[in-house]
């Protein structure tokens, strides 16, 4: 109960409401993306701050090497349960959509542990770009097999994609950010603090207010699919979270770090898999996979997910 009077996530809940009953409320799509690049670069501060007062460890190895596992097991996994249901392009898209990663929702559950208190390394800001892009090659990958059967000739050269994954303007701005905290230090984290401390909680709730505008907007993406659908949107995230808690639990991963590689596990991609996607193969629908991940997935993280995430880890870990 305590997560839903959190002022940031009661934003959310009024986006969907507002957005439930058609209002003609909007965040301009300027202010939007100023508030998306604002988020990754405070957390990337604050990232970098705490890398640099913690320093390299074995856990840093351990959390990131993980990252990499699941930035590669999730998809994979979900492809070959997908394509038992869906043609190969549709999915090879929502494979890398619930392989890859929200930000937003990585944000939200470190804004949580802040406020709980629980502690987590500076480090899971690099977890979580690393985890975005590996699904999204897999999936064109695997789109240029299928066309390949089909005997197309024409294919997306990897190496556009890759380059266009690894140049992505807000994970290059979340790296470098970390990179700059960590150099300045102490120091840096004085003088930043009323921009990446002070204003972080009122520009969530603000950008949270959006993404609940549009959650609700696009949930109407999934009329006429097929009920597992919805079903793999709703159990598909708990299952691959499950999957990082095993892992850390092996690893023996801090309880903090294990949760928020459970919610990145978790999470789907609603933003920069889509924008490759609809280039990369523009045989799937992108109904189906923003549908999806923005409708479904991301409302239920932000509400149920991460509260549950977090307490589950620090009672199997703590």
């Amino acid at each position: 109960m305590q997560s839903f009077l959190d002022p940031a996530i009661l934003f959310f809940v009024f986006g969907l409401l507002a957005g439930a009953v058609k209002s003609n409320l909007e965040i301009p799509p300027a202010i939007s993306r100023f508030l998306s690049l604002y988020l990754l670069m405070a957390l990337g501060l604050k990232g970098g701050f705490a890398l640099a007062a913690s320093g390299l460890t074995a856990e840093v190895g351990r959390s990131l090497g993980l990252a990499i596992v699941l930035a590669l097991a999730v998809p994979a996994l979900g492809y070959l349960l997908l394509r038992r249901f869906l043609n190969r392009f549709d999915a090879a898209a929502l494979a890398a959509t619930y392989g890859s990663v929200s930000a937003v929702t990585f944000i939200t559950a470190v804004q949580r542990l802040d406020t709980l208190g629980l502690p987590y390394g500076g480090h899971m800001a690099a977890a979580m770009a690393l985890m975005e892009s590996p699904a999204i090659l897999m999936a064109v990958l695997l789109a240029n097999l299928a066309r390949r059967r089909q005997g197309q000739a024409q294919q997306v050269p990897l190496r556009h994609v890759l380059h266009e994954a690894l140049t992505d303007g807000a994970q290059l701005l979340l790296l470098g950010a970390m990179v700059i905290g960590l150099v300045s230090g102490e120091a840096g984290q004085a003088a930043m603090k009323p921009f990446a401390g002070d204003l972080f909680k009122g520009m969530l709730a603000f950008f949270l207010l959006d993404m609940g505008l549009l959650a609700a907007r696009n949930v109407g993406g999934l009329r006429g699919q097929s009920w597992w659908l919805p079903a793999y949107a709703l159990l598909a995230p708990p299952v691959h979270a499950a999957l990082a808690l095993a892992l850390s639990a092996l690893l023996g991963l801090a309880p903090g770090n294990a949760a928020l590689l459970m919610v990145l596990a978790a999470s789907a991609s609603y933003i920069a898999v889509p924008a490759v996607l609809r280039h990369a193969i523009p045989e799937a629908q992108p109904a189906l996979y923003f549908g999806m991940s923005l409708g479904l997935t991301f409302p239920v993280n932000i509400l149920i997910g991460i509260p549950l995430y977090i307490g589950i880890a620090h009672r199997v870990l703590g």
